[in-house]
This record gives structure tokens, C-alpha cells and sequence, in this order.
């Protein structure tokens, strides 16, 4: 009999942006060491660019499976992943990939896999598996406490007391109907909300959120109690730093180590945000007066045709004045690699979560600096804060950035004594991350086992089209 037979053969649908491909990317190299066989399905410029991160030792567990999107005139076809795509055109792509259901039903048919695992964006996916008697479970990407909060929020308990007063939003974060959150294209009102949650309620007996924990324990207990499902952490689910590997890495980390330990700063806002050009300027001056060594990664939107060269996109003399206190790169820096250095201290981080437990992984405290981009942040800001491992950097009334908070933020986790207690629970929670290692996984696949057994299926005696 074949091996492959025996084994539980996963397929894996992430939503197409970068965020969200890495985290499934990440769970499924996981997946495979458990000897579980992954079809990965993703559109072609998303799998050209994860192709190369799959070791010699998983690409004979992983099959690559392309998600073709409907050719719409307003969306051209090289635009199949959020990675680079123009504001205007996101709504286009949402559209598209709604419109996939029948490809994907025949992926589904060829493919036949025992499981289904499906993200945010796409929950019809979960309704056509059921249709063919695959069970499908939802990965959410994120924290557990945003929908936490969120359900919270939907269903009303006002009566009840809420569980985590620490967690609010100023009314700066609050989206307005043009603009877009984690939980959708636009916040959540009497008539998307229930297309909003689907995700959550169509995932079977579980859903797996990519955390610990040590960390958010008691919103997973809470989510759980909401939505009458499990919720299994999958752990942190970080790249190895030793994967990374990019032309500008050499310069990067030859100038880290010339640093004193813990003296610098890393200041990234994540692969799809761009600063706008107040925000630039504020945080430009923050980091001059802070004093601190830092590493800034600044990004501008691809194809921008009025993309400023990076002297001009700072402040006048900037540059000259830093000196060799601070790097400027531009577009990508390796960020796992800069984070788990000796030389680094804190992390200006935007607080989007694969950055956080990134951050954690390495012991890194966080300066939190969410932006408006998505709904997520603010709270991740919150959690972070709450549970010890950095300080949010206050905004203005208006929700302006305000570069003396930023220098007060900064010298507070880098360098001030008060800050102390934020460096150790940081390291804290990196020692809790490498103690338990695979302990997570274990658990989700005595859940897939559970949830295989109840459905009656037996693996072995599917047939496997590999």
C-alpha cells in the first residue's frame, strides 16, 4: 500500500496577502513534520514567491496547487495577490476571488484532500468542502483577542461586565464605512455583520489562531465560550531567521554588531503600510531626539511613479545629522535576523501580529505604534501593553503622531530603568515560546484525528490523487 495513503492530507487556501500566506506557509511546514501531506493552494505569484522557502526535507510532503482568479476588466492579471496593489484596486480583487467558487470546487473534487483549512476572506470555501464531505477548519491569522472583542461587542453583552476593561479603542481607530478592517471591507453593521463572522461559525467543532497561551490564555477561554468551539493555538509560528536571505542582510548586520547590546532600535510598519508623509516626518524627528541607534525600513507603494528618492522623503539634512546612528533601508530588511540580534533593544513595530510574535520569539519588547490600516493593531497595541512586553506611544486628540511621545516611549523600554520589568517579561515569554516548541502541534493534530474520527472517514481508504 502506498504510505502516502496513511497519512492526513491537508489542504491549505490562504486569503492572498502576504501576512496571511507566511502564517499558513509556516503552519504547514509544521504540519508536514508531523508527517501530515499539505496541498497548498494560492494563486501564481504567491506560490512563485513561497517556492523557494520549502526545504529539501518538506517538498516531497507539499504539493502546490494553483488558484486561478475570473479575469475582471478593472483587475488586471498580475495583480493576483495584495502584495504591491494599488488602494483602489482591493475591492476588485475581494471581488474576484468571490467569484472562484467553481475553480475551487474543482480543486476540491481532484484533489480530495481529508481537511480543509481556510482563512477570513473566504467563507464560501468551508460550505463547498461540506458539500463534498470534507470537513474545513478556519485559521485565523491574528490574535484571539481581536474577535474576542469583536463577538463581544456584536452580541451585545452589555449586561454582563466586560472581561478585559484594558481593551478599547480611541475613536481615531474606529474605521469609518470607506475604510477597510481585519473583519472585512468595512466595519461591521446590520448588514455585513453576519457575513463577517462566517469564518468563525462554519469551521468544525474547532478553530485553530496562531498564538499561545502564555500570552492570550484567557481571550482564548473567552472566544471559546462565545463561539462554542474550541480554540486550539498553533503557537507562534515564526520563520527561522536562517531562512531569510536577501542582497542587503551583509551591510545590515555588520553594522548591528558594531552596536553596544540592546542599544538600537528596529523600526518597521509592515509590508503592505506606507507612511504618509506627516507620519514620516514625525517619526523621522522621534527617533533623532530619542538619542537611540535604530534601523528604519521605510517602504513606498510599488510602481508609485512619484516615489521620492529617500533623502527627499526625510526630513531636510536628516541623514548627515544621524550619521552613523542610524540605518535607512529601503523596501525589505531581514527582519527575523535584525530582531533575535544582541545589539537590538526594542522593535517600533506597527503591532501587526506576525511582527509581534516575531518580537516575542527574540525577546524583544515592543514600541507600539499601530496604524489605521487594519482594526487588528490597536488591540494587538492593547494586548501588548496589557500583558507587559512593551508601551503604546500615545497619539494626539486628533490621532496625529507626536514625536515627543515617541521619544518617551523609546527611551522607557530602551534604556530607563522603569523599563526594566517590560525587558524580562519580553524574555520571559521568548524562554515560554522555546520550552514548549511542538507542544502546540501536537494538539491540533489530536484534533484533526478527533474531528476525522467523528466524521466517520477513515484516511487510509480515501483515494489520494498526488
Amino acid at each position: 500500500m502506498d504510505t502516502k495513503q496513511k497519512r492526513i492530507r491537508v489542504l491549505m487556501f490562504p486569503w492572498l496577502a502576504h501576512g496571511h500566506i507566511s502564517s499558513f506557509l509556516e503552519l504547514a511546514k509544521k504540519l508536514m513534520n508531523q508527517n501530515l501531506y499539505v496541498y497548498f493552494c494560492s494563486t501564481a505569484t504567491n506560490l512563485d514567491s513561497i517556492k523557494p522557502k520549502i526545504s529539501p526535507n518538506h517538498s516531497l510532503s507539499i504539493q502546490f496547487i494553483e488558484f486561478k482568479l475570473p479575469l475582471l476588466p478593472e483587475l488586471p492579471s498580475y495583480h493576483d495577490t495584495t502584495k504591491g496593489l494599488p488602494t483602489h484596486l482591493l475591492n476588485a480583487l475581494f471581488k474576484a476571488v468571490e467569484m472562484s467558487g467553481d475553480g475551487f470546487a474543482t480543486i476540491l473534487k481532484t484533489h480530495n484532500p481529508d481537511l480543509l483549512i481556510y482563512d477570513l476572506h473566504q467563507p464560501w470555501a468551508p460550505t463547498l468542502a461540506s458539500s463534498l464531505n470534507i470537513p474545513a477548519i478556519f485559521f485565523y491569522t491574528a490574535s484571539a483577542a481581536g474577535p474576542f472583542f469583536a463577538f463581544h461587542a456584536w452580541k451585545k453583552l452589555k449586561r454582563e461586565e466586560f472581561p478585559s476593561p484594558e481593551f478599547y479603542i480611541n475613536d481615531y481607530f474606529v474605521p469609518t464605512k470607506s475604510s477597510r478592517n481585519e473583519f472585512g471591507r468595512t466595519p461591521p453593521d446590520s448588514s455585513n455583520t453576519e457575513k463577517i463572522f462566517q469564518p468563525f461559525k462554519h469551521s468544525l467543532d474547532i478553530i485553530l489562531v496562531k498564538s499561545f497561551r502564555e500570552l492570550e490564555g484567557k481571550y482564548m477561554d473567552y472566544l471559546s465560550i462565545l463561539l462554542n468551539k474550541k480554540v486550539v493555538p498553533t503557537g507562534p509560528l515564526v520563520r527561522d531567521a536562517i531562512e531569510e536571505h536577501h542582497e542587503n542582510e551583509k551591510e545590515i548586520l555588520e553594522w548591528l554588531t558594531k552596536k553596544r547590546k540592546a542599544s538600537t532600535v528596529f523600526v518597521s510598519f509592515g509590508s503592505e503600510y506606507y507612511l504618509s508623509n506627516k507620519e514620516r516626518e514625525a517619526i523621522a524627528e522621534g527617533l533623532e531626539l530619542s538619542e537611540v541607534n535604530f534601523i528604519w525600513v521605510l517602504r513606498f507603494p510599488v510602481g508609485d511613479k512619484d516615489k521620492p528618492k529617500l533623502e527627499e522623503a526625510l526630513p531636510e539634512g536628516y541623514l548627515e545629522r544621524i550619521g552613523e546612528r542610524g540605518l535607512m533601508v529601503e523596501d525589505w530588511a531581514p527582519q527575523a535576523k535584525i530582531l533575535q540580534h544582541s545589539s537590538i533593544g526594542g522593535f517600533v513595530s506597527h503591532c501587526g501580529w506576525s511582527s509581534v510574535m516575531e518580537s516575542l520569539k527574540f525577546g524583544v519588547p515592543i514600541i507600539a505604534m499601530p496604524m489605521r490600516m487594519h482594526i487588528d493593531q490597536p488591540w494587538n497595541a492593547r494586548l501588548v501593553q496589557d500583558v507587559g512586553v512593551g508601551v503604546e506611544v500615545k497619539r494626539g486628540k486628533d490621532g496625529s503622531i507626536e514625536r515627543e511621545e515617541i521619544v518617551k516611549v523609546i527611551k522607557q523600554v530602551v534604556g530607563e530603568k522603569d523599563g526594566e520589568n517590560i525587558r524580562n517579561k519580553a524574555r520571559e515569554m521568548s524562554n515560554n515560546i522555546k520550552i514548549k516548541r511542538d507542544e502546540e502541534m501536537d494538539e491540533v493534530v489530536q484534533e484533526f484525528n478527533q474531528i476525522l474520527h467523528k466524521a466517520g472517514l477513515k484516511v487510509h481508504d480515501k483515494k489520494v490523487n498526488v
